[in-house]
């Protein structure tokens, strides 16, 4: 059975929700911002906090917004270059508190067929470098799968862009995945997963809902990525709060989150909180 742990994209890292999160018996989180709010982390107040209450820093999602300003695939060099500045400054500090594993997306959208290519050469130059600079930190870069136009919207696109560097790895956001089945995705890139984005969704576009509520297969997606030998956090990304293409009673809880994972640990499909 995995950890579970959820990204706190949607709640505060107070001393509040730390206790919540152990009491829910949730042992792990994704740090992740909106973009304005990464500068205000308290760093030595999180590590203060997941010690108090023994919840690891899993993981820390590199900020992808606003597009016309963070792009590691961008044809202008600048914004590669002020991509790269801010993400190393974020890769060190939180690499000081104990994080081994920063996620991030390989560009931003939209991406026209005629500029694809020259977008995945800039974006593998990127990477290689920063696998090199997190390493640096005994760190790792886990590359996301992205939807829509954006790359790495296919398994054999995302093994281009790892193989920029062989210490590249890979984020399976189970909601991403537009084109090709998730078997096939962790068939290809098993090995390469070391953490999770886990939601559920129609098949169309993302939607980031709870398990249950959409179309995944969440007990032959659990066994596909055991048998791949994936042992690392069972991480939600989705916040509490209902988004506008789910009508739900009330917010969710971080029980909720618990008893979802442990309907798919059980081999059951979830059941939809209502």
């Amino acid at each position: 059975m995995n950890k579970v742990g959820l990204s706190c994209c949607g709640f505060a890292l107070n001393e509040e929700n730390f206790r919540k999160l152990q009491q829910s018996g949730i042992s792990a989180i994704e740090i992740s911002m909106a973009p304005d709010q990464y500068k205000d982390i308290r760093y030595g107040e999180v590590q203060a906090y997941a010690k108090q209450y023994s919840t690891e820093l899993w993981s820390f999602h590199l900020p992808f917004m606003p597009f016309r300003e963070i792009d590691i695939s961008s044809c202008r060099k600048e914004l590669r270059d002020n991509a790269v500045r801010l993400y190393k400054e974020l890769i060190e500090k939180a690499a000081d508190i104990g994080i081994r594993t920063f996620v991030i997306h390989p560009s931003g959208e939209p991406i026209g067929p005629e500029e694809r290519e020259d977008r995945i050469r800039y974006s593998m130059q990127t990477l290689d470098s920063l696998a090199e600079f997190a390493h640096q930190y005994g760190a790792v870069i886990a590359v996301e799968n992205l939807p829509r136009t954006c790359l790495g919207n296919t398994a054999d696109e995302m093994l281009r862009l790892i193989s920029a560097n062989d210490k590249l790895r890979v984020c399976f956001d189970t909601n991403h995945l537009l084109q090709g089945s998730h078997a096939d995705f962790i068939q290809k890139l098993g090995d390469k997963i070391v953490t999770l984005h886990v939601s559920d969704y129609d098949f169309v576009d993302e939607k980031h809902w709870l398990p249950g509520e959409g179309k995944i297969d969440w007990p032959a997606l659990y066994s596909a990525l055991r048998e791949s030998g994936y042992s690392g956090v069972w991480l939600y990304e989705m916040g509490l709060t209902p988004t506008k293409t789910m009508e739900r009673s009330r917010d969710l809880t971080f029980d909720d989150f618990r008893k979802n994972a442990d309907a798919i640990f059980a081999g059951k499909q979830p059941a939809r909180v209502w």
